[in-house]
């Protein structure tokens, strides 16, 4: 009886370790950006070198626009995108996980954008065909050039209205008004995505805009949260 005790109490602490290990203690990570641009830096893709300019490219941490709060700071980022591919992203690395451990991961961004629902241009609905995504990689994502001198990202964030292996779609910009005025609007993924720290628990966080629509886009990050369990 006494070995058959044992036997059972050997079994719990291995399930129980064994859990731990599938799932680990869950880390929350909140933005607002009242402060400052709290580590985040702004980049670009799918764009042709030097043409920044062209592109009117912009990142920086500004007010809320009118007729929202001017008190409240955000992250603003804008393109003018003659390609039909440009990328606009954001992206942090943040420390503090469990080294190589698979936590699930979920994303929600509150933003303003001042895309009506339902806007119709050249026969398709702008707002909602340019998508927000949200994703994690062990490495830094960094522009490089192709053969063709445009900029890729070396992370897979998948093609406009596909999700890629690092980055998944969790919504689009569309403002759920009808109006043409900045409002916010906060989205996430309803479904939970997989991400492996490395060795040092690190990861680099990101949130973007993929659009195929030849117009300027211009968004402002409110608040992140990032949940990692």
């Amino acid at each position: 009886m006494k070995r058959l005790i044992a036997f059972l109490l050997f079994l719990a602490l291995f399930s129980c370790n064994d859990k731990n290990r599938e799932h680990p203690d869950p880390v929350e990570f909140d933005w607002d950006f009242s402060g400052g641009a709290e580590g985040w830096t702004g980049d670009f893709a799918g764009y042709p070198m030097g043409e920044e300019a062209f592109y009117e490219l912009v990142f920086e941490h500004d007010t809320l626009p009118e007729p929202l709060s001017q008190n409240q700071f955000a992250l603003k980022l804008s393109g003018k995108n003659h390609g039909n591919n440009l990328f606009m992203f954001a992206k942090r690395k943040v420390t503090g996980l469990e080294p190589n451990t698979t936590y699930y991961t979920t994303f929600t961004i509150e933003f303003a954008s001042d895309v009506a629902d339902e806007t119709v241009v050249a026969g398709r609905l702008l707002g909602e065909s340019i998508f927000m995504k949200a994703g994690a990689a062990t490495g830094e994502p960094l522009k490089t050039t192709d053969t063709d001198n445009i900029y890729q990202l070396n992370t897979d964030k998948g093609t406009q209205n596909e999700n890629g292996d690092d980055m998944v779609i969790i919504g689009n910009i569309a403002n759920g008004t009808h109006q043409a005025v900045y409002a916010l609007k906060s989205v996430s993924n309803e479904k939970p995505f997989h991400v492996t720290t490395g060795d040092n628990g690190e990861l680099w966080i990101m949130a973007g805009i993929d659009s195929g629509f030849e117009t300027t886009t211009t968004i402002y990050y409110n608040k992140i949260k990032v949940e990692f369990y």
